[in-house]
């Protein structure tokens, strides 16, 4: 299928590996140019060169935290008039409620609440003028299946939900849609970072840890994060216009409820 989005532009955010990297590659794939963005200025470089060199598309590299300033500033500098946003960042350690000061809720409100709603507000009215945008916000199961030691991050991403979904309602009528895609159990280095955690609590070897995830979804495997830039390269496309305001999960079947 021809997404009908060859020749347009997208930024990625915290896209130099993980699922943000599977989504600026599948947008590449369709003929998409993309800024990419990391905070490794080598590993970002890296990325860059590979996915210019497999797709014929311009690629920039912008390096930086999103959650800075200047780094949004920068992103849009690379990329003033982008038709596609998705926002990603890398969410908070799996902790313990009791040890959550205020500066973990704050650090946490800013990297997965904060600085997407920036770039959103950066890009909302340009795409709206154009009558031409699509914006995905990488978020987590958890939003929908809150696990107490998830709690940061849950917390802040339900709250870039609940705004997602009000502007959702907005900007439909100009071809500009918003979603949410809620991973589970993705085969990551983010994963690894929970299989890890997991492993320590439990007292077991990580590859009991990651044998227990994979029991867990009901698909009996984790997910792909090719899979997962597919999704997020549908919704950006021609096609998806009329899909806005969603939380689409990518969990191998294995949420229980039915919203």
């Amino acid at each position: 299928m021809d997404l009908g989005i060859k020749g347009r532009s997208a930024i990625v955010c915290a896209s130099s590996r993980g699922l943000g990297f599977a989504s600026a590659n599948a947008l590449a794939r369709e003929g998409v140019n993309v800024v990419v963005n990391g905070r490794d200025a080598g590993t970002l470089d890296e990325v860059r060169d590979r996915i210019a060199r497999e797709h014929d598309v311009k690629v920039t590299a912008v390096v930086g935290d999103i959650t800075q300033a200047a780094t949004q500033q920068a992103l849009l500098e690379a990329c003033p008039r982008p038709d596609i946003l998705v926002n990603n960042n890398g969410g908070p350690t799996p902790g313990r409620f009791a040890d959550w000061d205020r500066a973990a809720w704050i650090d946490a409100l800013d990297a997965n609440m904060l600085a997407p709603i920036a770039m959103i507000r950066a890009v909302l009215d340009g795409m709206v003028e154009r009558r031409f945008g699509r914006i995905i916000n990488i978020t987590s199961a958890m939003v929908k299946t809150p696990m107490s030691p998830m709690g940061l991050s849950t917390g802040a991403r339900t709250g870039l939900t609940s705004v997602a979904k009000a502007l959702s309602k907005d900007v439909a009528h100009a071809n500009v849609t918003i979603n949410n895609l809620l991973p589970e159990r993705i085969d990551t280095e983010r994963q690894r970072q929970m299989a890890n955690f997991h492993a320590q609590t439990a007292k077991i070897t990580v590859e009991e840890a990651y044998a227990h995830m994979a029991k867990s979804i009901a698909a009996g495997r984790l997910g792909r994060p090719e899979e997962f830039g597919d999704a997020c390269a549908f919704l950006c496309s021609a096609q998806a216009g009329y899909i806005s305001g969603q939380n689409i999960q990518l969990d191998g079947g294995s949420y229980a409820g039915l919203t």
